[in-house]
């Protein structure tokens, strides 16, 4: 995208919260502030948001701080109205002179953040991929609580009268939680034995249950990436939590500008390290989307483990002396870029 000074008139910096949205009119020319307004986030402080910008110019771009999330209905509508949209994080605090912050100032920050950048990004759209997002949300905290309740259980053998562990004991977790939910309890126990089996039977039904509707989300998700990009199936180590996460993160054409830019979305581009007369060190990336990271570290293990290819180059890396770790950043690197190509120039019906 050009830088906004060339195409815009006013830039509107919109700081959003739960309840109320702050936004401030800047001046693109010379960033000074036109005006201010805070609403409800209504479809009436919406109009009112709206009717604010029509005050001060129709050539105008829309800042907005989380435009999936407490921006979301803001973004949905303006794109209704085919307004320009750009997406902005939230600042950091170290960032904040003296450490100010007000809403109004946020949405000043907005504006200005806005027309000091050369690339913007474009909110992420709606449809298939939103779908996929509240599915994946769902799957992740149904996966986790059956997490935890598998530790607790395990944990709670260990500890567990002698009447339970010797039913339960010696076995693998998937069997253990199998017996455990079919428990039964017995009159002669005492109230600790009776208590352990009755929490024990609890959590291996509750971690059976989770555990079950995660593959059911799981289910819901392939069919939404087979009908949208099977192609992203097709490639190795890809499943769809894999592919899910990438279109997600991806979400249409042109809204990530290149494929470094996709790689640092990702977190997987290379960070210079260097000083003096080293210059061939580079840090660890830890920032971009961590959901993305993960999964692009899921296809790495999976080719390192069955590709040929991946498995000599491995061998190649490790003769030259570098790390496993080292190694599957440069994996990772390859497979980002491999990725962007993929969803960006072929696309499918």
């Amino acid at each position: 995208m050009t830088i906004l000074t060339d195409i815009v008139d006013v830039v509107i910096g919109v700081d959003t919260h739960v309840d109320t949205h702050t936004a401030a009119a800047v001046a693109a020319g010379t960033g000074a502030v036109l005006g201010q307004i805070t609403v409800t986030t209504t479809v009436d402080g919406y109009q009112d948001l709206v009717d604010f910008a029509d005050e001060h110019s129709a050539v105008r771009v829309w800042a907005i701080e989380g435009t999936g999330g407490h921006g979301a209905g803001l973004a949905r509508l303006l794109e209704r109205r085919e307004e320009l949209v750009v997406e902005l994080d939230r600042p950091e605090r170290a960032q904040r002179r003296h450490g100010a912050k007000s809403d109004p100032l946020d949405a000043v920050r907005a504006a200005r953040e806005a027309l000091s950048r050369k690339d913007v990004g474009t909110p992420r759209s709606g449809g298939d991929r939103q779908a996929l997002s509240v599915l994946l949300a769902a799957r992740r905290s149904a996966v986790d609580a059956s997490t935890v309740a598998q530790r607790q259980l395990f944990s709670l053998v260990i500890a567990a009268p002698e009447v339970l562990r010797d039913t339960l004991r010696g076995h693998k977790l998937p069997e253990m939680i199998r017996r455990a939910a079919t428990v039964r309890l017995r009159k002669d126990w005492n109230t600790e034995t009776t208590t352990t089996a009755t929490v024990l039977k609890t959590l291996a039904r509750r971690a059976r249950t989770l555990q079950a509707e995660a593959d059911d989300l799981e289910k819901q998700i392939l069919a939404i990436v087979r009908r949208w990009r099977p192609d992203l199936l097709a490639q190795l180590g890809v499943g769809p939590i894999v592919a899910a996460t990438v279109l997600c993160a991806w979400s249409h054409p042109g809204r990530i500008r290149s494929e470094a830019a996709f790689a640092m979305l990702a977190g997987v581009a290379p960070i210079p390290a260097n000083s003096g007369q080293v210059t061939t060190r580079y840090r660890l990336n830890r920032h971009g989307d961590r959901q993305l990271n993960r999964a692009l570290h899921t296809v790495v293990l999976s080719r390192q483990r069955y590709d040929d290819a991946t498995k000599a180059y491995t061998a190649r890396r490790t003769a030259e002396g570098k790390t496993s770790r080292e190694t599957k950043r440069c994996l990772k690197r390859y497979i980002a870029r491999d990725f962007y190509r993929l969803l960006e120039h072929h696309q499918t019906a």
